[in-house]
């Protein structure tokens, strides 16, 4: 798929799905002017948009896909306003991480004022193999910018028997590894979030879990909307993009309502974590 076009698909159909996930975790840490975030993976900063809404300053970085960053940065340089400003500014703005580490806020003590009071990696570990460990390394190399006590929020795919989606994502192992695959995906450990949190040296403060349906307009989107996650992208490589359309469709079908859409409930997890 054109890199584009699986961002675009990534922006429309899919990134609104955790929608409820980014409110529950805003009203908790009551988000607002004075909030200094900084979010990981922003994919095209739907999450983003929504804390600056709130009056956040708002920061986000990607190095997944320069496409998807590239939205996020045409969805924020609308807001910029003089002393926000979108890109450049310390209000809003899209990065990579090398260009975040590269222009770090200023002060290094862990009281200053212009380090980040929250950050959050709202893409939920447990869908890859080595996830959790690339979140783990990028924590590793942002949490400096971050304050003392500043929260930090990270999220996981609740227990497969509360995420419909699960029985979709076994078409992606299968193909991908047919077989260790066929038997299931393998369910995300019970304690991956303090498992990450715990070697990022932070200290748990709470969790909590949110309902995020997965509900598209046709079969067509929601196989879009899937493919454009990344989870897929295995599968791909091992077979061929037409096999796994046809067999991901079929694997959506019992998901398919009588108008057509297609509804799979799902439950998200997030752990609340401190900055030492």
């Amino acid at each position: 798929m054109d890199p584009g076009a699986r961002a675009r698909d990534w922006s429309e159909i899919q990134e609104r799905m955790l929608v409820p996930l980014y409110e529950a975790v805003y009203d908790r840490l009551e988000v607002g002017p004075a909030t200094r975030l900084l979010g990981l993976n922003c994919g095209s900063g739907l999450a983003l948009l929504m804390a600056a809404s709130r009056g956040a300053a708002v920061t986000g970085v990607d190095s997944a896909s320069p496409e998807r960053l590239a939205l996020a940065r045409e969805r924020l340089l609308p807001d910029a306003t003089p002393g926000r400003g979108g890109d450049g500014g310390a209000g809003t703005r899209a990065r990579t991480p090398a260009e975040l580490l590269d222009d770090p806020p200023s002060a290094t003590d862990g009281a200053r004022t212009d380090a980040y009071s929250l950050v959050t990696a709202f893409e939920p570990v447990g869908g890859l193999a080595g996830d959790a460990e690339r979140l783990g390394d990028l924590l590793a190399a942002v949490l400096p910018l971050a304050g003392r006590g500043a929260a930090v929020v990270l999220t996981g795919w609740g227990p497969p028997e509360r995420c419909a989606t699960s029985s979709v994502l076994r078409v992606a192992a299968k193909l991908a590894d047919p077989l260790r695959g066929a038997r299931s995906r393998p369910p995300a450990r019970r304690d991956v979030l303090e498992e990450v949190a715990g070697r990022a040296g932070l200290k748990p403060d709470g969790s909590g879990r949110v309902a995020c349906p997965f509900g598209y307009a046709d079969l067509d989107s929601a196989v879009r909307g899937l493919l454009s996650t990344g989870l897929f992208d295995a599968a791909v490589s091992a077979t061929d993009a037409k096999q796994v359309d046809k067999e991901l469709t079929e694997a959506l079908h019992p998901h398919r309502r009588p108008d057509g859409t297609v509804w799979m409930p799902n439950v998200f997890r997030y752990l609340v974590a401190r900055v030492p």
